[in-house]
């Protein structure tokens, strides 16, 4: 099968309580975690964008398109992708997710019917535009839990390695993280 153009969606619009900070500005591996998650998408996409909160105004090297309701909710970063996007299938990559690869992207954008997921899913995920009304309907009905929305779709479930799913929701987990390829002594800090 040849393989499809994928278009990367990077979610970059959480509140972050838990993290106290915006996550996408923290700093991993020497770079921002929304830089390098950004980076993955762009090895593994033809096209790639990035939704957030206009209000938030994250100072970061690429365009942050706002998914245009007032609610922060992935539901709404991937509906408002899927509308945009140039290709029918997007994968999106929460920006918290350090250790996610290029290669975990196109697994689940080359698996996806109307949706592909982890086990653990809903995210990372691989969207089509296929889904779009029942998405658009259930944002529409204050309906946010992506969870639920994935039963109605025809879903694929995706085996991956668990580890490449690791995410981070406070600053002392991203601390502890190890670099991939490192002996396990560097770990993330935070900008100030």
């Amino acid at each position: 099968m040849a393989s499809r153009d994928l278009t990367g969606v990077l979610l970059v619009g959480g509140a972050s309580r838990r993290f106290g900070s915006a996550k996408a500005l923290a700093r991993y591996n020497g770079t921002t975690l929304a830089e390098h998650a950004w980076g993955v998408l762009g090895a593994a996409c033809q096209e790639r964008m990035a939704f957030g909160k206009a209000q938030d105004e994250l100072a970061l090297p690429f365009p942050v398109h706002d998914d245009g309701i007032p609610v922060r909710a992935p539901l709404a970063g991937i509906v408002a992708a899927l509308r945009m996007a140039e290709n029918d299938v997007c994968v999106f990559l929460p920006v918290d997710l350090p250790y996610a690869t290029p290669e975990l992207v196109r697994e689940l954008g080359e698996a996806c019917r109307d949706a592909a997921v982890p086990p653990r899913g809903p995210l990372p995920g691989a969207y089509s535009r296929s889904a779009v009304p029942v998405l658009e309907r259930r944002l529409a009905a204050g309906e946010l839990a992506l969870r639920d929305a994935l039963l109605e779709l025809d879903t694929v479930t995706v085996e991956v390695d668990e580890r490449l799913l690791v995410n981070v929701n406070a600053p002392e987990e991203l601390a502890a993280l190890t670099v991939p390829g490192s002996a396990g002594e560097r770990g993330g800090t935070m900008l100030a």
